[in-house]
């Protein structure tokens, strides 16, 4: 069995390595200047993701509407001429999924869409809401950052092992638990959050820069709020949720509105 002087000095290369690691790491959101963590490369990550969204489009139907595919590719086009994000395989596919209303873009600039959210996005302003959204989402590396911040938690996770391996194997569980519930709902949720809090304000200069009115992410979002009211079912409590509530979506974009505008009537000109 480890001794305690053993387990301490563990413990502090483990954090002075875990410190140095952070330092090194932090970079910051374009745009947003919001400071972040990066421990894993965009490089290997937009590879992984490559592989992902081409056994998705095996698994998954894919639209046989000529004009919605037509929508989504303009569209996608259109969001992604006004974005930075370098070395983007950029392609854009409408998964024939009625019942789903979401999307997604993958590290590297692969979109899916799900057709059940067109009946939300209406118009085109509308889907450049929920593709600038997205596409912001990779813009600010928001996945590597979710899967740095996972590294993390599980470095703390072995870090917390260490120092209470002393302890009766029912205690250690106990920590453990509570430690695995704290890192989520104290740090893992609310960050989550931040980031679509993030990709709205990202997405709504997007779409402003693209062309499209960015009143109507507005007009989106409250359309959104509705259908959700409308199907019912209830959702968590926002702690418990890994997205905020749609009020307060909604009201950060009417705070947006004048800045975005501003670079609406710049595309304009």
């Amino acid at each position: 069995m480890k001794s305690r002087a053993t387990v301490r000095w563990f413990s502090f290369v483990l954090c002075v390595g875990a410190l140095t690691v952070l330092l090194q790491a932090c970079t910051t959101v374009p745009e947003t200047g919001r400071r972040q963590l990066l421990l894993v490369g965009s490089g290997e990550v937009a590879q992984l993701s490559l592989s992902e969204f081409d056994k998705l489009k095996k698994d998954t139907p894919i639209s046989k509407d000529p004009e919605q595919n037509a929508l989504v590719k303009r569209v996608g086009q259109h969001i992604a001429s006004v974005v930075n994000l370098p070395n983007a395989q950029w392609e854009f596919v409408l998964f024939d999924k009625p019942d789903v209303m979401n999307a997604f873009c993958l590290p590297g600039g692969k979109v899916g869409v799900y057709s059940g959210i067109l009946k939300v996005t209406q118009n085109e302003a509308g889907l450049a809401t929920v593709l600038g959204h997205e596409t912001a989402h990779a813009v600010a590396k928001h996945g590597e950052e979710r899967m740095s911040e996972g590294l993390l938690v599980q470095l703390g996770g072995t870090a917390l092992a260490a120092l209470t391996q002393s302890r009766p194997g029912a205690a250690q569980q106990l920590i453990q638990s509570a430690y695995g519930i704290g890192t989520n709902v104290g740090v893992m949720l609310p960050h989550s959050r931040q980031q679509e809090l993030e990709a709205d304000h990202l997405g709504l200069l997007y779409m402003a820069r693209a062309g499209y009115d960015p009143h109507e992410a507005v007009a989106f979002w409250q359309r959104f709020k509705a259908q959700n009211e409308t199907r019912g079912g209830g959702k968590p409590p926002e702690f418990l949720s890994t997205h905020p509530v749609d009020d307060k979506r909604i009201a950060q974009l009417q705070e947006l509105l004048p800045q975005a505008t501003t670079e609406y009537q710049k595309a304009k000109r």
